[in-house]
Order: C-alpha cells, then sequence, then structure tokens
C-alpha cells in the first residue's frame, strides 16, 4: 500500500436533530461534498450524527438504529466517499440483533474499511447501549494506521496507549463532549487537553469532532480541533456554539518519525515493560516500529 507523505483533514462540526435521520443525513453529505471539493482526504463527523445523542427510551434508540451491512447511512456515506475519494470516519446507532451500539464507522473510496463500538459509556448511554466489544482495532488506509475512540473513551489512558503500540499514527474522535464540571472559563476544555496530552505522550495525531447545540436540554461545547503529534493544535478549538469546518494538512509519518524526543529519550521504546504488561494484558499485537 502506498502512503501519502501529507493528507489533508478535516472534522466537520454540526448541529444533529434528535430523530432527524433524513435531515441529519442530508447535512453530513453536503459538509464532507463541500471539503472533499476543497481537497480533504479524511473528513471525521460527530458521535452519533446520524441520529442524535439524547435518547428517551430503548424503543427510541432502536427506531433509530441500523447494521452496518443494511443501513441507509451507512449505504448513503459509503456511495459517498467513493464518490468524492475520501476517507469518513462517523459516528452512528448500530444495531446487531437486538443489540444497540454507540459506533463509528470507517469508510473510504472502496468501501468500508471497519467499524469502532464505544468502548466506555457516559450516564444514561447505559440504559441503551452495549459497552463495545471490538477492543481498539487500529485501521489501515491508504494514508496510514488509523484508530478511533469516541467521546469518554478518551478519558482513559489505556485506549490511547493500546492504539499507539498498534501503530496508530492517527487516531479519529467522534464526540458529542458536554460541559464539565468546574471547569474554569480560562482554561481550554478539559476534552481539548486530554487530547493533546494523549497525542503528546503517545506521538499520534489527534481528530475530533463535536457537536453544537442543545438537544432535550443538554448542551454541547463544540471545540473540535486537530492536535498535532507533539500535542499542539494545528486546527481549532472551533466554536464553544456554531458550526464550523476545521481542517489542517498533517505529514503523519512524522509521527512515527519523531518519536525519538532526544538522543536518550523514546517515548513508547521507554515504557517499564518489566514492570507492567507491555500490552496491558490484552490480545492486541504491538506494531509500533
Amino acid at each position: 500500500m502506498v502512503q501519502e507523505a501529507q493528507i489533508q483533514i478535516s472534522c466537520a462540526q454540526f448541529e444533529p436533530r434528535i430523530g432527524e435521520k433524513k435531515r441529519n443525513l442530508a447535512a453530513s453529505i453536503a459538509l464532507v461534498e463541500t471539503l472533499a471539493a476543497k481537497g480533504s482526504q479524511l473528513i471525521v463527523l460527530p458521535e452519533l450524527c446520524n441520529s442524535g445523542y439524547v435518547l428517551e427510551s430503548r424503543a427510541e434508540a432502536y427506531e433509530l438504529s441500523e447494521e452496518v451491512a443494511t443501513g441507509e447511512t451507512i449505504a448513503a456515506w459509503t456511495k459517498l466517499a467513493a464518490e468524492t475519494n475520501v476517507t469518513l470516519v462517523a459516528g452512528f446507532l448500530e444495531r446487531e440483533g437486538v443489540k444497540l451500539y454507540n459506533s463509528a464507522v470507517v469508510i473510504g473510496p472502496d468501501g468500508i474499511i471497519g467499524t469502532y463500538r464505544k468502548t466506555h459509556l457516559w450516564n444514561a448511554e447505559a440504559l441503551f447501549f452495549e459497552r463495545g466489544d471490538l477492543g481498539f482495532p487500529v485501521f489501515h488506509t491508504r494514508f496510514g494506521r488509523l484508530g478511533v475512540l469516541i467521546c469518554y473513551d478518551g478519558w482513559f489512558p489505556e485506549a490511547w496507549r493500546l492504539l499507539a503500540m498498534q501503530g496508530a499514527d492517527i487516531v479519529c474522535v467522534p464526540t458529542n463532549w458536554v460541559p464539565m464540571e468546574k471547569q474554569p472559563g480560562h482554561l481550554p476544555a478539559m476534552a481539548n487537553i486530554l487530547c493533546m496530552g494523549a497525542a503528546h505522550s503517545n506521538s499520534m495525531v489527534v481528530a475530533a469532532c463535536d457537536r453544537v447545540g442543545t438537544e432535550r436540554g443538554q448542551p454541547f461545547i463544540g471545540q473540535s480541533l486537530i492536535v498535532d503529534h507533539n500535542g499542539w493544535p494545528v486546527a481549532g478549538p472551533a466554536s464553544k456554539d456554531e458550526p464550523e469546518e476545521i481542517t489542517a494538512r498533517i505529514d503523519l509519518s512524522q509521527a512515527r518519525r519523531q518519536r525519538n524526543w532526544n538522543a536518550f529519550n523514546q517515548v513508547v521504546r521507554d515504557r517499564r515493560t518489566d514492570l507492567y504488561g507491555e500490552m496491558l494484558g490484552t490480545e492486541a499485537r504491538p506494531d509500533w516500529h
């Protein structure tokens, strides 16, 4: 697989509306078409952006869900990725049999690359969704290795580390960040700080796409951002309350080349695996060279 030296990455921050799947899909398509026309090759959309987030009942959740193989949203996004020649990472409400998951699909120009299911459920999500059972997969794309986390997953350093140890060059984060209690107004959002810290301590690019608006009384904080492998924002944070697209050009291969911070220190190699398990007790395979 030939990997591109540089890639243009965008996050499309917008306001999905609960239950309005056709409207949400149309909005996502318009955003992807616009960003693709401007040269973006990897586009990230928010968490549960086809369905909306604040569910009132399992019956409603089930009605808004769809299977990967037969879902109308997935089919439309697959067609879109082929037509625009982009790779798309987007959150959706997944159904498998009678089980529901808060999931994200990775779709390239040649079709579906893979699916990730949110591992750590936030608040009332536990009423509707199963905890993700796919681990932390890393997907091979034409421009490099890609991992996915969803929202609250980003609060767990183990998740980032397992993606890094499997060779992820970039982690895409479809998210629906909500206000954090006692957040000081003069400091960056805690979610932004966590993305920056994870990018720095794992030498990975992070592209986190949030939503905006208030849904059934729940406000969302926006502030989507793209962070380079050194941990510094290269696009965003976006608006706190308005739709906004953010874009950056990134050389993903630098994340791998520059893990050496100086003559002595390499952020992945320096781990003390004589004191703790290299892969944290999982069956994931280390592949970071």
